[in-house]
C-alpha cells in the first residue's frame, strides 16, 4: 500500500456557483448525508490504513475551512478513529495557488523533511469527487500501489458511460497486469469536442482521466527533474529546507507558512501533474477503476446525486425542475429549470446548460469590479 496520501483541496469553485465560490469552494459543500465532499475524501484516506501521513494541501485563504471540517469530522468519529486521524493528518497552506504539480513537491519535501528515514510513495487524491463503494476504492488503490512499486506512474481510468466533453481521456494500450487490470497508456487527450467524444465511447479503448495518481517519491522527482526541470529546480532538497513550523489546532497539525516553500513557490510555474509529467513520461500506466466516480463538475451532474429539500420548495404547474436553496422557493408555470439560491445570490438555469455557468461567473465578477470602480 502507498505510505502516504495527498488530498488536493484548493480550487475556486466556479462550476457550482453560487453555492460554491472562492471563499467556500465545492469541497466544503455537502450531499444529503450531511458529510462534505472534503470530509468524505479524508474518510477514504483514513480507510486505506496507510503507515504514513494524510496531507491536505489547501489555499491559505480557506485554511480555516479545511481545519474546521476536519475538526467537525473527528468529533463525529468513534474515539479510536478520531485519535488515528489526528495522528496522521497534517494540513498545509500553499503560499499561493500553483495548480497540482507544485503541491506534490511541497508534500514530498514535507514528508522527506519530517520522516527522512522512510521511503515514501504517494497517492494523490481529489477533495471534491464522489467515489463509491469504499471497498472497491481500496481494491483499486491496492492495485495501483503494486504498479507504483514496480516503478510506474499510475493513473486511475474511469470507464465512460457517456460521450462526455467535460473530461480528459486516456487511450489505453497493452495490458501489463491482468490481476491489477493495468494497461500501458498510449497517450492522453484533452477534453474533446462532442463528435470526438462519441468516437472514443464507440471505440471502447478510451477511459476518462480521474485526476488521481500514484507513484514513489523517487520516480516522481526523477521524472520531474527530467521532464519539467523548472519545477524541480525551484524546490530545495529536503536536507536544505528549513524545518516547517507546525502548529496544533484542536489536535490537528497545521502548517500556515514554511519559509523554504514560500521561496520555492515564488519561482515555480503553475502546472498540472498531467502537463508536468504524466503526458510526457514513458512510465505512465492506467489501472481500471473498480469504483464508481463522478467529479460533480456541473449543476446537471449535482442534481443526479442530491435529493432536494421538497419542504422548502413549492411548484405550481411546473415540471422537471431542481431547486437547491437555503430559502423557501416557489416555481410557477416553468419546466426544466435548475434554481440555486445560496450565499445571497441566485442562479436560474435551463437544464443541460451548465457549461454557461463559468461565463456567467466571469460576467458577475466584471460587473462587481466595475461597480466598485464607480463607487
Amino acid at each position: 500500500m502507498f505510505t502516504d496520501v495527498l488530498i488536493l483541496a484548493g480550487g475556486f469553485g466556479e462550476r457550482l456557483w453560487p453555492a460554491s465560490c472562492a471563499e467556500c469552494p465545492k469541497q466544503f459543500m455537502s450531499l444529503q448525508d450531511g458529510i462534505s465532499f472534503f470530509q468524505a475524501a479524508v474518510l477514504r484516506a483514513l480507510a486505506l490504513n496507510i503507515s504514513g501521513r494524510i496531507v491536505v494541501v489547501t489555499r491559505k485563504d480557506i485554511l480555516s475551512g479545511a481545519v474546521s471540517h476536519c475538526s467537525n469530522l473527528i468529533a463525529q468519529l468513534p474515539e479510536e478513529q478520531g485519535r488515528m486521524l489526528r495522528k496522521k493528518l497534517c494540513i498545509i497552506a500553499e503560499p499561493c495557488s500553483r495548480h497540482t504539480a507544485p503541491p506534490v513537491m511541497l508534500t514530498l519535501r514535507f514528508l522527506e523533511r519530517t520522516a527522512p528515514a522512510f521511503s515514501h510513495s504517494l497517492l494523490v487524491c481529489t477533495s471534491d469527487h464522489v467515489i463509491s463503494p469504499q471497498e472497491s476504492f481500496i481494491s483499486s488503490v491496492e492495485a495501483a500501489s503494486r504498479q507504483a512499486e514496480s516503478g510506474k506512474l499510475v493513473c486511475f481510468g474511469i470507464q465512460p458511460n457517456t460521450a462526455s466533453t467535460e473530461y480528459g481521456y486516456i487511450k489505453r494500450g497493452e495490458l501489463i497486469s491482468a490481476e491489477d487490470e493495468a494497461y500501458v497508456i498510449d497517450f492522453f487527450k484533452e477534453k474533446p469536442d462532442e463528435d470526438t467524444a462519441r468516437q472514443y465511447l464507440a471505440q471502447g479503448s478510451y477511459w476518462w482521466n480521474s485526476g488521481m495518481f500514484g507513484f514513489s517519491s523517487v520516480l516522481f522527482e526523477s521524472e520531474l527533474s527530467r521532464l519539467s526541470p523548472a519545477i524541480y529546480e525551484a524546490f530545495p532538497l529536503a536536507a536544505d529546507c528549513s524545518f516547517p513550523q507546525v502548529s496544533d489546532c484542536d489536535g490537528i497539525a497545521v502548517i500556515e507558512s514554511w519559509d523554504s516553500m514560500n521561496e520555492a513557490y515564488q519561482q515555480t510555474p503553475a502546472i498540472s501533474i498531467d502537463m508536468a509529467i504524466a503526458e510526457k513520461t514513458d512510465k505512465a500506466v492506467a489501472v481500471k477503476a473498480a469504483f464508481s466516480w463522478d467529479d460533480v463538475g456541473s449543476w446537471d451532474s449535482f442534481e443526479r446525486l442530491f435529493t432536494q429539500n421538497s419542504s422548502q420548495t413549492v411548484t405550481v404547474q411546473s415540471t422537471n425542475c431542481f431547486v437547491y436553496s437555503d430559502v423557501p422557493t416557489v416555481l410557477c408555470g416553468v419546466d426544466d429549470l435548475i434554481v440555486v439560491a445560496k450565499n445571497g445570490k441566485v442562479l436560474v438555469m435551463k437544464k443541460g446548460e451548465s457549461h454557461l455557468v463559468r461565463e456567467a461567473v466571469k460576467k458577475v465578477k466584471q460587473q462587481t469590479s466595475s461597480e466598485n470602480v464607480i463607487k
